[in-house]
């Protein structure tokens, strides 16, 4: 399967993509939120065009690289043929975000350890709850923060996987219908050896309220001889400048201050979506706030943690389209 950049996109194969989408940090109050807006993507480099910059580990591995600030919190953008879907394992630090299991070759049903898309339109953090997932926030490695850490014991890789498997043929049509409009266009294993300085990995932070749906297909629909994985590092935004000589992206909105001013939330109406069970693991990861909370002896007050009154009327409604998209105009996006 070729895998492109475009737009600050990954395509993988002939119609998925997957964008890294900036956004505000959740509160990690024990409230549910809505969905928080896009604040435009990360910018996305690939690992061969810096060759000479970047680790010699990352040159053997190939794949991609973006810029965060530490505690800065993403979701994932997807897109694909809804004639012609594909199943997709998420995975940080090598752990599934779906299931909380290590990140191996092959999918499972039992539990579901994959999204489709679409159905699935994003990804906001891991699948910790019923109903709501924890938000993905960027920690240093080696500070035992991650995801990574806390089911493992170890931080060895950080970054995000991403595993797109295509559909068995005859499963789907091998062109797109005439009436479908509109469409968007071996496992990596870093070395045990210690990493690099700048490799970041994800955390835990706020809840939002959002589902993972289950597969509707069936796992007898994926092809998983007929497979792709990516590698996605995340550098902080210095280690970026010295790497590209570009400055990353400057530090988004906070969410206080967002509210304040009356943008808008988010609110994906799909209650005839079904719900994958959250996972068990997942469930008891600690979030960055809890940590910093348990190594200070007590409670952590940072205007990043302080719970939000959001205005229902502030919340805007999104709805799908007969294929599973969200509708046109119906964008999480949002200029800061």
């Amino acid at each position: 399967m070729k895998v492109t950049i475009e737009d600050n996109a990954l395509y993988i194969g002939d119609w998925f993509s997957v964008s890294f989408e900036r956004t505000l940090r959740i509160p990690d109050d024990g409230k549910q939120y809505p969905l928080p807006p896009g604040l435009g993507r990360f910018p996305v480099c690939r690992v061969e065009d810096y060759a000479e910059q970047v680790p010699s580990r990352w040159r053997e591995l190939g794949g991609f690289f973006i810029p965060m600030y530490q505690r800065e919190a993403l979701w994932l953008g997807f897109d694909g043929a809804s004639w012609k879907p594909n199943a997709v394992q998420v995975g940080i630090g090598r752990i599934n975000a779906v299931s909380g299991t290590p990140w191996v070759e092959g999918l499972s049903s039992s539990p579901q350890n994959y999204v489709v898309c679409p159905d699935q339109p994003w990804l906001d953090g891991i699948n910790a709850g019923d109903g709501f997932i924890r938000q993905f926030v960027a920690m240093p490695l080696g500070k035992g923060y991650t995801v990574e850490a806390q089911l493992t014991g170890n931080e060895r890789f950080g970054g995000i996987q991403i595993w797109v498997y295509e559909p068995k043929k005859g499963r789907f049509p091998d062109e797109r219908p005439k009436e479908e409009y509109g469409l968007s266009a071996d496992s990596l294993m870093l070395p045990t050896a210690a990493l690099p300085e700048m490799v970041m990995g994800l955390g835990a932070g706020g809840k939002i309220e959002q589902k993972v749906y289950p597969d509707t297909y069936g796992i007898d629909a994926w092809d998983q001889q007929n497979s792709e994985t990516v590698f996605v590092h995340i550098v902080n935004s210095e280690q970026y400048r010295e790497l590209t000589g570009q400055q990353a992206p400057p530090p988004p909105i906070d969410a206080s201050t967002y509210t304040e001013y009356g943008f808008p939330w988010f609110e994906l109406y799909d209650e005839d979506k079904g719900d994958v069970a959250s996972s068990k693991q997942l469930a008891q990861v600690k979030s960055v706030h809890d940590i910093d909370a348990g190594r200070a002896g007590g409670s952590v007050s940072e205007r990043n943690e302080e719970s939000l009154v959001i205005d229902p009327e502030k919340i805007e409604k999104i709805t799908l389209d007969p294929h599973g998209r969200p509708r046109q105009g119906g964008s999480r996006q949002e200029e800061q």
